[in-house]
């Protein structure tokens, strides 16, 4: 039988994924770049937005918007945080409507953010807002915004995140990239109020599928790691973890992450093997290394081709709203130097193109026509009318969806007509 429909073709493509690799879901892959070890001293970011369900991408520039003394922040559970800034920051947005945990952000400093769903091994909110762990729902959506919000490095952004998270508790399970032109860091959150974050080395690359890869944490190393104050205490009380006669790293993932049949993820190892560019074989019970170094200097296209990876623990398909890779340059102003590249729609049918955070708009193709301030309210994004997820000639990101549903009707014969007017738009882009 041939499957013509583009519907029923990705949701084919979807679960052979998710047979074929050892992850729980294939949900986002995130590719982390210390600034020496990519081509022009920039950190880069390339992050695969992944999300079932029809989706589709507003992509706009917010600007900074003053704010009074007394105001307060809502939250999606009903609860409440003090606004404490005056002001908060301008930044590229691209917004994934009625979705939690998936917005991606680069802010006027160059801060960035994304985020990967990452099982852990507890998920009872219920208990845990019982037991105070979490205030009125605790925080999820607007975690990510608040940090682009009011931090101008990333190491402050994950302190904003922790001040939240000591407030009101976290009810997602996301693990967030949170970089700017300096450093890259791993923030692995969990529901309630532990969270750990690592460096990235600034020598090597993070390969970041859905499951948790912080799992030897030097407490007392405060230069590459950072952590909640009761994450080892909560582990203890909760019967999970025994503190050892001997001092050891205290192992993240083993103790907080949810059981899994393979400790190796496919998507992971294939990264890897495309940054250092060596074999590694498939060992199911064995844990993949937090970074590696790359065997040469990573450049944008490089880290492109791993977004847009189909085969064995394939990267790229057709559940994929947005690839973007994100070059964080220090050398340069903020507004120029630090870019958001990025596609609509499935990266392989689609073309990176570079939008600088210094822009003061994006062309209302690419998003729904609504003013900013109504655009930013939770009401918004999560209280959509009917047909709002319809196809929407006048949108870009539905055009390039478009393509990509024609391009999947003959794959191999449409693939290469695409590719070879992307591939010479994105050469002179680069």
């Amino acid at each position: 039988m041939v499957l013509r429909n583009p519907l029923w073709c990705g949701v084919v493509v979807i679960i052979v994924v998710c047979l074929l690799s050892s992850s729980v879901l294939a949900d986002c892959l995130a590719v982390v770049v210390g600034k020496d070890a990519s081509f022009d001293g920039s950190v880069l970011v390339g992050h695969d937005e992944q999300n079932g369900g029809r989706r589709f991408l507003n992509f706009r520039k917010t600007v900074r918007i003053p704010h009074e003394s007394g105001e307060t922040v809502l939250l999606r559970a009903g609860g409440t945080i003090p606004q404490i800034v005056g002001q908060t920051n301008a930044f590229l947005w691209s917004e994934n409507p009625g979705m939690s945990p998936s917005d991606g952000y680069l802010n006027e400093y160059g801060v960035a953010v994304v985020s990967d769903t990452c099982w852990p091994r507890e998920y009872n909110t219920s208990w845990l807002e019982s037991q105070g762990y979490l205030v009125d729902g605790g925080i999820h959506y607007m975690l990510r915004r608040l940090i682009m919000e009011r931090s101008t490095t990333a190491r402050e952004g994950i302190n904003v995140a922790a001040g939240i998270i000591a407030q009101v508790g976290y009810s997602g399970k996301q693990t967030m990239v949170i970089a700017d032109p300096n450093e890259a860091w791993i923030f692995s959150t969990v529901p309630g109020m532990e969270w750990v974050a690592q460096r990235v080395p600034d020598d090597q690359v993070v390969v970041l599928p859905n499951v948790h890869i912080i799992n030897e944490v030097d407490l007392t190393d405060t230069a590459n790691f950072m952590a909640s104050p009761r994450l080892v205490d909560y582990a203890v009380e909760r019967g999970w973890y025994t503190v050892p006669t001997e001092p050891e790293l205290f192992p993240f993932a083993e103790v907080y992450s949810d059981s899994r049949s393979c400790l190796m993820d496919n998507r992971q190892r294939r990264g890897q093997i495309f940054i250092t560019g060596e074999e590694i074989p498939w060992q199911c019970n064995q844990r993949l290394p937090f970074s590696v170094e790359p065997d040469h200097l990573i450049t944008i296209g490089d880290v492109m081709e791993i977004m847009r990876y189909h085969g064995d623990g394939s990267i790229c398909y057709t559940g994929t709203q947005e690839a973007a890779v994100f070059q964080l340059n220090g050398d340069l102003p903020a507004d120029i130097g630090c870019k958001y590249w990025r596609t609509s729609a499935e990266p392989c049918t689609s073309v990176i193109t570079p939008w600088y955070v210094g822009v003061t708009d994006t062309p209302q193709t690419y998003y729904k026509p609504v003013g900013l301030k109504e655009h930013l309210t939770l009401s918004y994004h999560f209280d959509n009318p009917y047909g709002y997820y319809s196809p929407d000639i006048n949108h870009a990101w539905w055009s390039f969806k478009r393509l990509q549903d024609q391009v999947r009707e003959n794959y191999d014969t449409h693939m290469m007509i695409v590719r070879r007017v992307w591939d010479g738009l994105e050469a002179d882009l680069m």
